[in-house]
C-alpha cells in the first residue's frame, strides 16, 4: 500500500477534530507524494488546502490568495523555502509559517526561525504531531487577530472624534480640543490643506454644550463673492434679481450651534467688515432686510494662509484677525507627525476595503516603509486618496510596493512649493541612459510619456484636461497618448 493510500485510509477512519472552516493552508514541497498526503490529512481536519510544487509557484499563490498558514519544505530547486518565508512575511507579516527539512543539519531551519518561522519538522515526521502543531498555531493566530481587533476598538488614546493620531503633536491637539470645547470662545484652526481642519471643528462642536444643535460648514473660497453675503446672512424677497423668496442664511441655520468658516482668508473686505460686526455685536441683517437678528452661534474659522502676513499686506483686517484668533489651534502637517502615517493608512485601508469589498487586509513591509518616508504634500487627504487607489488596484491580500503611485515609490520627489496647478518637473540633472546595439528610442520615449502622464493623472484625480494643462500639452495630444499607452 502506498504512503498516500495509507494516510487516506487512516484519515477516513478518524473523526474530524477541530474543524477550521475558513482557514487556508499552503503546502509547498517538490515531492508530489508528500504534498498529496498533507493535502488529504489537512483537508480532513477541515482546512482549505492549496499546494505548490516549488517556491516560485508558492510566491505567486501568496501574492494572489489570502493564506493563513504556510507549510513549506526548506530545500527545493531554484527558489527555496527560506525565500518563500521571506516573501510570505513581506506580503503579510501575520502569516504563520512552519518549515520542513529532510536533512540532519538544522542550520537552515534555525535561520528560518530567525526570519519568522514559528517551528520546523525533520522528515520523516509524526503526522499526529504535525496536525496538533498546525491546530495550535491556527488557534493562536485567531486569538492574536481577535486581540488586535480588541486593541483597535479600545485605543482611545490614538483616536479622538474621528481623528487618528498617536504623535505628541496630535495628542496635544486632542488635549486642546477637550480643554476649550466647553467654552463659547472663537477658534482659529490653521494648517496646510488636507490636514483635517474641518475634523477639528467638528470635534470641538461635538464635545461642546452645543452638540445637540446644528453644525454648519461654509467654504468661503468656494462661494462667489457676489453670493457669499446671501449664503452667510440670507436675503429677503426682491433683494436682488432672482431673489423670488426669502432665504435663511447659514448663520441663522446654525442658530445655537456652531458655524465653521473654512478658508476665511479668501473673504473679501466688505464681508470681513460684516463678519466683524457679527463677532462684536452678535447681530446681523439679511441682505435687503432691516430687521436685526440675534446670532447665537459659535464660530470656528480655518485657513491654510498666513493671516499675519495678509494683515501686514492690507489684505485682511487686523481687528477681524484678533477677533477670530482668540484660541489658535495650529495643525501639524503629516510629514511633521510621521508616527501617524501608518495608523492612518491602516484606518483608510480597513474603510476602503470594506467599501470596495476587496480582501486587502494589510500593508506589506516595503510599502509601509515607502509610505512612512514620503513627505505627503497633500497631507492626510492625499494619503487617503493613495490608499483608496491602492485598494482598488491591488490583487494580492496586502498592498505591495509596486501598487503605490510613482511619487510615493520615490520616482519623483515632490516639493511643498509645487501646487496641483503647476507643471510637473522634468528630469534635467538625471544622467541619460547609454545607448548602443538594441537601443529602442521609441520605447524610451513611450516610457517617459507614460511616467509623467500617469503622475499628472494621479495629481489631477483622473481629470484629463487638468493633467494636460499640468504637462503643457494640448488636450487632443494628451488624449491620443493616453489611448495609445492605455492609461486610465
Amino acid at each position: 500500500m502506498s504512503a498516500t493510500a495509507a494516510v487516506q485510509r487512516r484519515a477516513d477512519d478518524e473523526p474530524v477534530r477541530g474543524a477550521a472552516t475558513g482557514t487556508t493552508i499552503l503546502v509547498v514541497d517538490d515531492e508530489a507524494s508528500l504534498r498529496d498526503m498533507l493535502r488529504i490529512v489537512l483537508q480532513r481536519d477541515g482546512y482549505r488546502v492549496l499546494t505548490a510544487s516549488n517556491g516560485r509557484e508558492a510566491i505567486e499563490t501568496l501574492k494572489t490568495t489570502t493564506v493563513d498558514l504556510v507549510l513549506s519544505d526548506i530545500r527545493m530547486p531554484d527558489v527555496g523555502g527560506v525565500d518563500v518565508l521571506r516573501a510570505a512575511k513581506e506580503i503579510n507579516r501575520d502569516v504563520i509559517v512552519l518549515m520542513m527539512t529532510a536533512y540532519a543539519s538544522t542550520e537552515s531551519a534555525v535561520e528560518a526561525m530567525r526570519l519568522g518561522a514559528v517551528d520546523y519538522f525533520t522528515k520523516p515526521f509524526n503526522m499526529d504531531e504535525l496536525r496538533l502543531k498546525v491546530r495550535q498555531q491556527v488557534e493562536s493566530g485567531r486569538l492574536r487577530q481577535e486581540n488586535v481587533l480588541l486593541k483597535r476598538a479600545l485605543k482611545t488614546s490614538h483616536e479622538f472624534a474621528n481623528m487618528i493620531g498617536r504623535s505628541d503633536a496630535m495628542l496635544s491637539v486632542f488635549s486642546m480640543i477637550q480643554t476649550i470645547a466647553g467654552t463659547n470662545s472663537t477658534v482659529l484652526v490653521t494648517g496646510e490643506s488636507g490636514t483635517g481642519k474641518e475634523l477639528v471643528a467638528r470635534a470641538i462642536h461635538y464635545h461642546s454644550l452645543r452638540r445637540s444643535q446644528p453644525f454648519v460648514a461654509l467654504n468661503c473660497g468656494a462661494v462667489p463673492e457676489t453670493l457669499l453675503e446671501s449664503e452667510l446672512f440670507g436675503h429677503m424677497r426682491g433683494a436682488f434679481t432672482g431673489a423670488d423668496t426669502m432665504k435663511k442664511g447659514l448663520i441663522e441655520v446654525a442658530d445655537r450651534g456652531t458655524i465653521f468658516l473654512d478658508e476665511i482668508g479668501e473673504m473679501n473686505a466688505v464681508m470681513q467688515v460684516k463678519l466683524l460686526r457679527v463677532l462684536q455685536e452678535r447681530r446681523y441683517r439679511r441682505l435687503g432686510g432691516t430687521e436685526e437678528i440675534q446670532a447665537d452661534i459659535r464660530i470656528v474659522a480655518a485657513t491654510n494662509q498666513d493671516l499675519p502676513k495678509l494683515v501686514a499686506e492690507g489684505k485682511f483686517r487686523e481687528d477681524l484677525y484678533y477677533r477670530i484668533n482668540v484660541i489658535p489651534i495650529p495643525l501639524p502637517s503629516l510629514r511633521q507627525r510621521r508616527d501617524d502615517i501608518l495608523p492612518l493608512a491602516e484606518h483608510f485601508l480597513a474603510r476602503h476595503a470594506r467599501e470596495l469589498q476587496k480582501p486587502v487586509l494589510a500593508i506589506s513591509r516595503e510599502a509601509a516603509a515607502l509610505l512612512s518616508a514620503y513627505d505627503w504634500p497633500g497631507n492626510v487627504r492625499e494619503l487617503q486618496n493613495v490608499i483608496e487607489r491602492c485598494v482598488a488596484l491591488e490583487r494580492s491580500p496586502a498592498i505591495l510596493a509596486e501598487t503605490l503611485p510613482l511619487q510615493v515609490r520615490g520616482a519623483v520627489t515632490p516639493t511643498n512649493s509645487v501646487s496641483d496647478t503647476e507643471r510637473l518637473p522634468v528630469p534635467g540633472s538625471a544622467a541619460m541612459p547609454e545607448f548602443g546595439e538594441g537601443f529602442d528610442l521609441e520605447a524610451r520615449g513611450e516610457e517617459f510619456y507614460r511616467h509623467y502622464m500617469a503622475l499628472a493623472l494621479d495629481r489631477a484625480n483622473g481629470v484629463q484636461v487638468r493633467a494636460a494643462e499640468m504637462l503643457g500639452m494640448s488636450f487632443r495630444s494628451f488624449r491620443y497618448y493616453a489611448k495609445k499607452l492605455k492609461l486610465r
